[in-house]
This record gives C-alpha cells, sequence and structure tokens, in this order.
C-alpha cells in the first residue's frame, strides 16, 4: 500500500509538472504574439547583487536593458567592461536616463539608504521599482515610499534571494494546507563569514558598514530575510513585541555595526527566532517551520525535511518548482507589470515590506535600549 506521505509527494510531483508545463504554455503563447520585451534600467552599481542581475539578464530574452544611471565612472567601466556593456548605455543621473530611455522600471542597486530617493525620482515619471532587500533603512522612509507608490500609481518590489527558493514555498504550502497544524514557532538562519571575509567589492564594504546607508549591520543585512518570511508565513499580521540583540564580535573589522543578531518575534500564539548574521562558519540560509501537529524546515533553496503528526520519522523531499513566472525576479517583475501577477502580501510586495520595516525598526531600537518594543497595526 503506499504511504500517505509517498501519495503526498506524487501529488506535488505531479502539480510541479503541471506548473511547469503552463508556465511554459504561458512563455510559448507570449513568443508567438511577438509582445515586446520589458525595459528596464539600472540605479546605482554599488550595490554587489547587480552582478549576479547583469549575469542572468541573457536568460531573459523578455527583458531588455535600456539604460545604467551612475555617477561613478569608474564603476561604469568596470562592469561596462566585465559585461561588454556599450558606452551608450550610461549615464551620469538617473532622471536624465528615464527622459531618454523611458524603461518600464528600475532595478535600484544603490545602497539601501539612497533607496527612497532613487523610487521617488522614478516614481516622478510613473517608472515602477525593484529594490534589493530590504526595502529601505527606517519606517520613516518606509511610509514614504508607499506614499509616493499609491500617488503616482507605481510598483515598489523587493528582492530577497530567498523569494525564489522552492523549499520556502513548499515549507509555506504545508502550513496553508493544514499539515503541520497551526504555526507555534519558526527559526530562521541567514547569513555568512562575513562580506569582508568573502571579499565582496570594495563599493560594497563601504557602505554595508555604514549604518547611516545600510540601516545597521548584520542585522538589517541578513536580518531582513527572516523578518520577510514570517511576515509572510502570518499573512501580515504585525507581532505583539520585538525583542532584538546584537553582538559586536569582531570589532577590528566591523567597528561601527553589528556583526550579528538576534530577533524575537511574539505572536499572541507563535514565536519566530531570527538569526542574522556575519560570523556564520559557512553561508547559510534555511528555515525551521514547527507546527502543532509538524514540522517542515527547508535545505538549500530546493529540498525539505517533514514530518507530520502519524509519521515515525521524517521524510526529505524535493520541493516542487516554482511556477515559471515566480521562478526569479525579473520573470517576477516582468508578470506583475504586464498585469499577470497582483503583488499582495507576497514576500515581493510594497504591504508586506513595510511591515518588515516596521519590524526591523523596532529591533533596532531593541538592540540599542535593551528593552523589547511593543507594536501596533499599522494604517493604511
Amino acid at each position: 500500500m503506499v504511504s500517505a506521505l509517498s501519495s503526498r509527494r506524487l501529488r506535488l510531483f505531479i502539480s510541479g509538472m503541471m506548473v511547469t508545463l503552463l508556465s511554459l504554455f504561458v512563455s510559448n503563447g507570449r513568443a508567438e504574439q511577438g509582445q515586446q520585451p520589458l525595459k528596464v534600467a539600472i540605479v546605482g552599481l554599488e550595490h554587489g547583487h547587480v552582478v549576479g542581475f547583469l549575469g542572468q539578464l541573457p536568460k531573459h530574452s523578455d527583458v531588455q536593458l535600456v539604460g545604467i544611471a551612475d555617477a561613478d565612472t569608474a564603476l561604469c567601466q568596470k562592469y561596462g567592461k566585465m559585461f561588454s556593456l556599450q558606452d551608450s548605455l550610461f549615464y551620469k543621473s538617473e532622471a536624465n536616463m528615464i527622459e531618454r530611455t523611458h524603461p518600464d522600471a528600475v532595478l535600484v542597486y544603490t545602497s539601501i539608504g539612497e533607496h527612497r530617493h532613487a523610487i521617488e525620482i522614478a516614481a516622478q515619471y510613473g517608472v515602477s521599482a525593484m529594490v534589493e532587500k530590504p526595502l529601505t533603512i527606517s519606517l520613516d522612509d518606509a511610509l514614504a515610499i508607499r506614499k509616493v507608490a499609491q500617488e503616482h500609481k507605481i510598483q515598489v518590489l523587493v528582492n530577497y534571494e530567498t523569494t525564489w527558493y522552492a523549499s520556502n514555498r513548499a515549507a509555506y504550502d504545508e502550513v496553508r494546507e493544514g499539515h503541520i497544524g497551526e504555526i507555534r514557532r519558526v527559526v530562521v538562519h541567514d547569513g555568512h563569514q562575513g562580506p569582508k571575509e568573502i571579499n565582496v567589492q570594495p563599493e560594497f564594504l563601504k557602505w554595508l558598514t555604514d549604518p547611516q546607508q545600510n540601516g545597521a549591520g548584520a542585522l538589517y543585512d541578513f536580518g531582513c530575510y527572516g523578518v520577510d518570511l514570517m511576515t509572510w508565513l502570518m499573512h501580515g499580521e504585525t507581532p505583539l513585541t520585538v525583542t532584538a540583540v546584537v553582538n559586536h564580535d569582531k570589532p577590528q573589522i566591523y567597528p561601527n555595526v553589528d556583526d550579528d543578531a538576534t530577533i524575537v518575534l511574539q505572536y499572541p500564539r507563535a514565536q519566530a527566532v531570527i538569526q542574522g548574521s556575519w560570523i556564520w562558519p559557512f553561508a547559510r540560509k534555511d528555515m525551521e517551520v514547527y507546527g502543532a501537529t509538524g514540522y517542515a524546515i527547508t535545505v538549500a533553496a530546493d529540498k525539505v525535511r517533514i514530518r507530520h503528526e502519524h509519521d515515525s520519522e521524517e521524510q526529505m523531499t524535493t520541493a516542487p518548482s516554482l511556477p515559471g513566472r515566480e521562478r526569479d525576479s525579473l520573470a517576477y517583475l516582468s508578470a506583475v507589470l504586464r498585469g499577470e501577477l497582483v503583488p499582495k502580501g507576497d514576500l515581493t510586495a510594497l504591504d508586506t515590506n513595510v511591515i518588515v520595516m516596521q519590524i526591523l525598526d523596532a529591533a533596532r531600537e531593541s538592540a540599542k535600549t535593551g528593552r523589547s518594543v511593543k507594536l501596533s497595526r499599522l494604517g493604511d
């Protein structure tokens, strides 16, 4: 007899195959219709994640890079040479670039502290924006961004690497489908050995270690992942309290910012422990979700350890692939701007990430004062 878990795994596999086939059908349909590529422009080159974007761009024939705005000539030359980019793509200012190239969206690779400014400029032209995580450096900035997005009717999206992990979606579905019961505890680990230790680009390291441009150190850089995941799992519910502790274990390397952080979020019937750090012995991004009757523990981007109420032991399973429109940031951005996806309540959506900023802002205050910070629901 086929076990309940094996039967479920078969259903997940079939479901994943159907989603993949549907995605291919949709993509082929677009090609046959001759749909115009989505025009995107880069704002800033000092965020090291821009390398990943430029690297994946050739895989997206439906996306066209029309401009890059950065006043640093040396950085422009560096990336122009690295990716064989034409000189005509580069501009000194965001506004001039937008006026000349008319992008559908800007992809912001500035320091976190410059996100609000870049979004506000884009909004004046009715251009949507996708920024690297987190949304910004404070709740005040987040509320200002939400206001300008509403006034100018633009999309503002936040790109987290972990959004595109099939394992996180599988864990979410375990909760949504009631397989592990109501959430009781979530533990999230994110980080690496430290930005200097892994040799990030000099321009990247400079602002990562500046609290005015990064918001904090590891608290913001890696704490944001877990806060985003928990806010998604809890469907946007605001925690009752936020408590955070930060360490300065390597002050000789990071004298101005924390390098290790623990954030505890307390809900009426659940708790999250979020550990973001620059002192892990190895890079990691994983999550443990414990429900009343079972658990789901993610392993890398595509595996999940699952145990249900009547299972004698846990099982390792491969998570179903994400739908084509959600396989990466560019596919998602294209789907949103073409009206195929509505970004509400998900990991990338603005409403989720305003709450994320409320929590991170409170975590920074808690770490500073040594006290828990009580929160209440933000108004719209």
